[in-house]
């Protein structure tokens, strides 16, 4: 009988612990449905409770639920600046690494949702894929020391980072090769409680693997990336912070589709089409 009470007791706190981790992990959308208006949301199931706001500034549920089905998925982030890290994963460079983080800015207007198209531009010739983990910013970060950094970030969603490497190569910024519109896809879900220092990155070409990392490889974790671009530009809840990518890319054409997959977020996939 003893016995048997103690097994009980073993399952009772292994289920409660698999539920308090589960439970600790809360998946956000942005949705529309018929109109032009965008929520915010927590998806459950193949259901989204509403929120009031972004979940960083405070949004809170309301009554209002919709079927998944019934909705569009946006990029499940609303930035008003997006900050890139160069050559962050030892895999995606030649040489000895840099002694401090490649670091530079694309328009927030460049991001694209899970449901959206990857728009190749008219005079592109040599358009890559990027598959990279993306950090949102939960609150306000200037000066942050690397210790206190993981305190700022919110959660952690999966980005590709489309990039034009002929331009990428010519032009004296990366504005254009990095940020141009319909480059920058993002979701499928913005995630809290995961362990952004630990995570498996996948990114699979017309379904092929075609890149594999893990965030603890990467040269700059996105705790120190955030300390480090807090010492000159001040953060706001809601900015980006992408880890750079790895190994190495080929040329997308129309067509072709690329899946970003990040443990605990799911997959974000894209389709190329051509602009005008």
């Amino acid at each position: 009988m003893t016995r048997k009470l103690s097994i009980i007791a073993v399952l009772l706190i292994s289920s409660s612990h698999l539920v308090s981790t589960a439970s600790a992990q809360t998946q956000y959308v942005r949705y529309s449905m018929d109109t032009d208006t965008i929520s915010w949301g927590v998806m459950e199931g193949q259901f989204i409770n509403r929120l009031t706001d972004a979940p960083y500034l405070d949004g809170s549920r309301t009554e209002h639920w919709v079927r998944r089905s019934t909705v569009k998925l946006e990029a499940p982030v609303d930035p008003k600046l997006i900050l890139m890290t160069a050559f962050n994963f030892r895999s995606h460079i030649t040489g000895e690494p840099a002694e401090y983080p490649g670091m530079f800015i694309v328009p927030a207007n460049s991001v694209v949702g899970p449901e959206d198209p990857i728009i190749r531009p008219a005079e592109s010739t040599d358009l890559h894929y990027e598959a990279e983990m993306v950090v949102v910013v939960g609150k306000q970060a200037a000066n942050v020391s690397v210790e206190d950094a993981p305190n700022y970030i919110f959660g952690v969603t999966a980005g590709n980072d489309v990039s034009e490497r002929v331009w990428q190569a010519n032009d004296i910024q990366w504005v254009r090769a990095k940020g141009s519109r319909g480059f920058n896809a993002v979701g499928p879900v913005l995630v809290t409680g995961l362990d952004e220092t630990n995570l498996e990155i996948v990114g699979r070409f017309n379904g092929k693997e075609a890149q594999r990392g893990n965030s603890s490889d990467l040269l700059f974790s996105t705790a120190y990336m955030l300390s480090y671009i807090s010492q000159y530009v001040t953060l706001e809840p809601g900015d980006l912070i992408w880890s750079g990518t790895m190994g190495s890319t080929q040329a997308m054409k129309p067509g072709d589709t690329y899946e970003v997959e990040i443990e605990g977020v799911g997959k974000l996939s894209n389709t190329v089409e051509q602009g005008k």
